[in-house]
């Protein structure tokens, strides 16, 4: 990884948009006491997470630092499950740690700890799940980088972990080992973690950021670090955020994606390579329903069940058969009927309406969970007990 309400008043081709993605998710919930049980997928620096509906959590690739949670710190080119860890309604990988947001409102983490990242008071890694320190009523949870983010039913959000570049949001640079309140924003609805930066949408539909703004993903318009949160410019009608490992992506009400931050790769789609401080438009690309960034990477996910990719590709993680970047989108091959995507650092997953999880690129440490270190240049089914 690189330095790692809905509105009746939209378009027509919103509604559409969402018509054909619910439909699909209405056959992947049709279908996933015959066909499979997975119910979100999360892609982790160079692991990878998935979530069933009995509430258990698996994992496979690597474990270094116990980031896997299966008691162990072996690598796992298949899936293990996570040990301990039951009723858990949502998850997500960061670059050396993993975290799992459980029914009753509290928040579990494992894997390396030596910034604070797992929350628990401490700087010890774990390899086993240990809960976060005094967080509860949490309705959504974050995390791409060293540091990890959680939403609370009262529309605030908190924070711990690396915090070099104000990537807490606290108005420090402090490290932090239990969560600390980010300043400023509230009525916040939905949260996304970067690699050293964080991200929030507002019922409001604007979206603030802060943390590491060198390549401008802020996107104030500056590339000066911001350790309290500022506004995105220029940007409303925002329906979904995303973070990658040192750029940003949105999804529009409309169906449009815009980027902004690092570009070397083209991971901002803009048909270019030139870093951006403000947001951008992907190039022509409509009818989004989802979005995921990786380290130098981004993906989106179209209402017709179809994925599309671009940025780096020197691994396969874009899955379009070669290892060429892309600066504008490019359809990945033999993956349709998708419901959900997911990006590790250099690798991608997705989850089809048949309960099915496929995974492409850089799969050194077994990320790809398909019994292999082989990478993968195009998607590959993952075999889940």
């Amino acid at each position: 990884m690189k330095n790692p309400i809905f509105n009746p008043m939209h378009t027509r081709l919103n509604t559409l948009c969402w018509f054909s993605i619910s439909f699909l998710v209405v056959l992947f919930f049709s279908t996933i006491t015959s066909a499979s049980t997975i119910v979100q997928i999360s892609g982790g620096g160079f692991h990878s997470l998935v979530l069933k509906s009995d509430g258990t959590v698996w994992a496979w690739g690597l474990n270094i630092y116990g980031q896997l949670g299966d008691g162990t710190n072996t690598d796992r080119k298949t899936p293990v499950q996570v040990k301990g860890l039951n009723h858990v309604t949502a998850i997500a990988g960061g670059v050396w740690h993993s975290i799992a947001l459980k029914t009753d409102g509290t928040v579990w983490a494992w894997g390396g700890n030596w910034a604070g990242q797992l929350g628990d008071g401490t700087t010890k890694s774990q390899n086993t799940p240990v809960q976060v320190s005094g967080l509860n009523n949490v309705t959504a949870i974050a995390t791409k980088g060293q540091h990890s983010l959680a939403l609370k039913s009262d529309v605030a959000v908190w924070a711990w972990g690396r915090n070099t570049y104000g990537q807490l949001g606290d108005g420090t640079t402090s490290d932090r080992n239990t969560p600390v309140q980010t300043r400023v924003i509230k009525n916040i609805i939905s949260i996304a973690g970067g690699g050293y930066h964080g991200l929030a949408r507002k019922a409001d539909g604007t979206i603030w950021a802060w943390g590491l703004n060198k390549y401008g993903q802020v996107g104030d318009g500056s590339t000066t670090d911001r350790v309290s949160p500022v506004m995105v410019s220029g940007l409303v009608d925002v329906r979904d955020i995303n973070g990658g490992g040192d750029h940003c992506i949105v999804l529009k009400n409309n169906g449009t994606v815009w980027t902004w931050g690092f570009n070397e790769s083209g991971q901002l789609g803009d048909g270019s390579t030139d870093n951006r401080s403000t947001p951008f438009p992907v190039n022509e690309l409509r009818n989004v329903c989802a979005i995921a960034g990786g380290g130098d990477h981004t993906l989106a996910l179209k209402s017709d069940g179809t994925v599309w990719a671009w940025g780096s590709n020197n691994s396969g993680q874009l899955g379009d058969g070669t290892i060429s970047n892309k600066e504008i989108p490019a359809l990945i091959k033999n993956l349709d009927h998708v419901i959900s995507v997911s990006c590790g650092g250099q690798h991608s997953l997705a989850l089809k309406a048949d309960g099915t999880v496929w995974a492409w690129g850089l799969n050194k440490n077994g990320q790809l969970g398909d019994g292999s270190t082989s990478n993968r240049n195009i998607p590959a089914q993952i075999n889940i007990k």
